[in-house]
């Protein structure tokens, strides 16, 4: 299977993992590659942002479990659900419906998951940020490939995706 972006990301993640739990401290290093893509609204389609408002944005997981993997966060790193305000996570869902919705116009999945992986122990690859998974799902996208090393068949590149996606 080729899955190029994996390389990158097996690469880098103690790296990754190391800045994470250094409580901001990172020595230079940006750990928190969400609030960098909200404060570059100029670096869009390089960092695979498919929307963006005032309070955050909805884009392309590099590292997915499906094509068309979004992920979703507020401008404002906070670590868990509830260290945001009501107007704060009322705002998040709302970019969680846009992102649903943009899913079911331009890709037609037949489900969805959607859900949050809040601190290091749940699996959050960014715990200092909180941000919500949306990935389309379809009958038969579980097949034998998952149970055969653990592998996903992502049969589309990111580029090809988000131009899919960001195309009206």
């Amino acid at each position: 299977m080729w899955s190029p972006w994996r390389y990158e990301y097996i690469r880098n993640l103690s790296e990754e993992l190391n800045d994470a739990t250094q409580d901001g401290q990172n020595n230079g290093k940006n750990s928190n590659f969400i609030a960098s893509y909200f404060q570059s609204p100029k670096q869009d389609e390089t960092n695979l942002v498919i929307y963006r408002n005032s309070e955050g944005i909805v884009f392309l997981n590099r590292y997915p479990y499906a094509n068309g993997h979004l992920l979703v966060a507020l401008g404002e790193a906070k670590p868990e659900l509830l260290a945001y305000n009501y107007e704060q996570r009322r705002a998040l869902w709302e970019l969680v419906e846009i992102g649903t919705s943009i899913l079911k116009t331009k890709l037609n999945p037949q489900g969805m998951n959607i859900g949050i992986n809040e601190g290091q122990a749940s699996g959050a690859g960014v715990p200092q940020h909180l941000h919500v998974h949306i990935i389309p799902r379809w009958s038969g996208d579980t097949n034998f490939m998952a149970s055969v090393g653990n592998v996903r068949v992502i049969p589309a590149s990111l580029e090809t995706m988000w131009g899919q996606l960001i195309n009206t």
